[in-house]
């Protein structure tokens, strides 16, 4: 991944990066509560709501990562925070490089899931994407679980990463955070 220059006066975050961190984590933040409780319902209209509002929160998310790893490759990224010990430099690099790799995963394990269930996938009621799988209810229930899983795994990370940007900036009081928000930094 590109970062800033070594001296360039960079220590936050391109508003592009930021404004595609803040959409990623609301839908995020949105989705996952909505995925625990469409399975629990009645088939009928609401379920089928949540089921394809669900859908469509995971097709944007796939779709804002990949503009994400786009923007930070052709952007940059500043350098590591000076304020970060060593190991919180090592556990943000993992915790974010695990981030990047579910906001993946899970949305393609959900459509693949979904494809072998045999539903359909309807983008914001604009359109339908095409299955990636033939229909094998044994294997949508593997794919299913596995997305399950992986979006609770999500679920712990964006509560670790929310833990530690909030321990930043109320505890240190570094500047941490203020580099992935707008206005001033400092």
């Amino acid at each position: 991944m590109a970062t800033a220059s070594v001296g360039a006066a960079v220590d936050r975050y391109p508003a592009v990066i930021i404004v595609l961190h803040w959409t990623m984590a609301g839908l995020i933040l949105a989705t996952i509560p909505i995925g625990w409780r469409m399975g629990d319902l009645e088939p009928g209209p609401l379920q089928d709501t949540l089921y394809h509002t669900h859908r469509s929160i995971g097709v944007t998310v796939l779709a804002l990562a990949i503009l994400r790893i786009v923007s930070r490759r052709t952007l940059g990224v500043p350098p590591p925070h000076p304020a970060l010990a060593p190991w919180q430099r090592t556990l943000s690099v993992a915790v974010h490089h695990l981030l990047y790799v579910l906001f993946f995963v899970v949305p393609i394990l959900g459509w693949a899931g979904t494809s072998a269930f045999g539903a359909p996938i309807i983008v914001w009621g604009l359109f339908e994407l095409p299955p990636i799988l033939p229909v094998d209810r044994p294997l949508s229930e593997i794919l299913l679980g596995a997305h399950g899983l992986f979006s609770q795994t999500l679920a712990g990370l964006v509560i670790l990463h929310v833990a530690g940007a909030l321990y930043h900036a109320l505890l240190r009081r570094d500047g941490v955070m203020q580099r992935m928000l707008f206005g001033r930094t400092g």
